[in-house]
């Protein structure tokens, strides 16, 4: 018996190896248990890092001013000029799944990686570090490493966590209510490189400002006149007014105030999130406040101006921290505060804040335990949009990503349709196959895939 089956396996194998690419792909395509489909992937990957090892990539070099960066302009490239395929892996703890803390919050949590201490770590490939186009249309050449640029991006995009199950139920108006409903949590939507380059533009930025070389309302760097107090911030594509001033413009949008426009990094920062369906494309930023923190420094409890309209988001760089949320947030002493629900935010992820999770819950950021800086993105209410405000033509009409398999299925039903002389409702209503939609979940590459494709049949 232990012969035939010896038998059988070298016959397999044989087979194997005289099948073709185009053929070994449609038997790695469908039908496999999510435990193969686990298997698969991680030998794929593993052939990768082999490749890569053997591989010697030098980094290009490319300088700019800070002027250039904030004036210049944007083009559809990779989001760094100089940043390697074989990129500086991920700290395990930035990767963690968020857990909710129900208690007065005053701890330190835990400095996760700094630009530092990125650059100590011995280069190892990891296949969420691939470089990554910020365009509509991609190009489909292939490049050093056998990938063409939608592989790259299928498989950065593959391994976004997404996380949409918040729930923390309190009464409100005398009734049960969900108050985190509409909150999600996209990790690894930024990777270390790109964080890095991120952060190190924000200081060019910040520079510029103490030089006096962005707008006035632009750059704020207030006095540290006690503990929690004295962020700086920098406003980009309107002037927001966090309070009364001097001149007696109340909270909200100052429609007669300008400001610096929206980086060519950002943006490329806002293409990245609704291209993998972080932010709907319905909702495009067109505006964002960073927020440069010192150890210490907090913002206090509040729920955003309805001057921006939701989803809004917050993307996080430098030190990790917890935001908290509730309908009733105390403040404990300076830069402490309590309230029933807390989230750690970890590095290169993005906050959506949408629903009751963005104007039942306020939120908060206690003290933060080191350097952090985070930037918000947000759009502008139509009807608040500053009076010299023209709309960038670099954020509209922006795609989002359609995984390959998907697209080619979508072009085969709608010709299929098309040949049987199907009215496209009755179509639709005949297959019973759902058409490609922006509320679905990504989960990474291999993990529920096929348990989702027999749900849907």
């Amino acid at each position: 018996m232990a012969g035939d089956f010896c038998r059988r396996s070298q016959d397999f194998m044989a087979m194997l190896r005289n099948l073709s690419r185009e053929e070994i792909l449609v038997v790695l395509s469908e039908g496999l248990c999510p435990h193969c489909e686990d298997v698969i992937e991680a030998r794929v990957y593993n052939l990768h890092q082999r490749r890569l090892d053997e591989m010697s990539l030098s980094d290009v070099n490319v300088t700019k001013s800070s002027a250039e960066f904030l004036h210049g302009e944007s083009s559809d490239d990779v989001i760094s000029p100089k940043r390697r395929l074989n990129s500086y892996g991920h700290t395990l703890n930035s990767l963690r799944s968020p857990q909710v803390v129900d208690s007065t919050y005053s701890g330190r949590p835990k400095v996760l990686v700094t630009p530092s201490s990125i650059n100590k770590k011995r280069p190892v490939f990891n296949h969420s570090n691939y470089e990554i186009p910020l365009s509509d249309g991609l190009s489909r050449s292939v490049v050093g490493n056998g990938l063409s640029e939608d592989q790259k991006e299928l498989s950065r995009f593959g391994q976004v966590g997404r996380r949409k199950d918040f729930v923390y139920y309190e009464k409100v108006n005398g009734k049960e209510t969900n108050i985190l409903k509409g909150l999600e949590l996209h990790t690894r939507v930024f990777n270390p490189d790109e964080q890095r380059e991120i952060v190190e533009f924000v200081y060019a930025l910040q520079r510029m400002g103490q030089k006096r070389q962005l707008r006035a309302r632009t750059y704020s760097e207030p006095r540290k006149w006690m503990k929690g107090k004295g962020r700086v911030t920098m406003q980009f594509g309107c002037c927001y007014n966090y309070a009364v001033d001097k001149d007696g413009n109340p909270p909200g949008i100052i429609r007669d105030e300008e400001v610096d426009p929206l980086p060519p990094l950002f943006k490329k920062m806002i293409r990245r999130m609704v291209r993998w369906h972080v932010l709907p494309p319905t909702c495009v930023p067109n505006s964002c406040i960073v927020n440069i923190y010192d150890e210490g420094d907090c913002i206090p409890p509040h729920i955003d101006h309805h001057d921006f309209v939701r989803p809004f988001c917050t993307v996080s760089f430098l030190a990790e921290c917890n935001i908290l949320f509730g309908t009733s947030l105390k403040i404990i002493n300076p830069g402490e505060f309590s309230g029933p629900f807390s989230l750690p935010l970890p590095l290169g992820s993005v906050l959506i804040l949408n629903g009751n999770g963005a104007d039942v819950a306020k939120h908060c950021v206690p003290s933060v335990p080191a350097k952090r800086i985070s930037i918000t993105f947000r759009k502008m209410d139509d009807r608040k949009l500053p009076f010299a405000y023209t709309p960038d033509p670099e954020l509209s009409a922006i795609e989002p990503f359609v995984p390959p398999s998907l697209e080619k299925s979508r072009i085969r039903h709608h010709k299929d349709g098309i040949n049987d002389n199907h009215d496209k409702s009755e179509y639709r209503a005949e297959s019973g196959n759902k058409g490609f939609s922006n509320e679905d979940e990504f989960p990474p590459l291999g993990k529920g895939n096929s348990s989702n494709r027999r749900s849907q049949r």
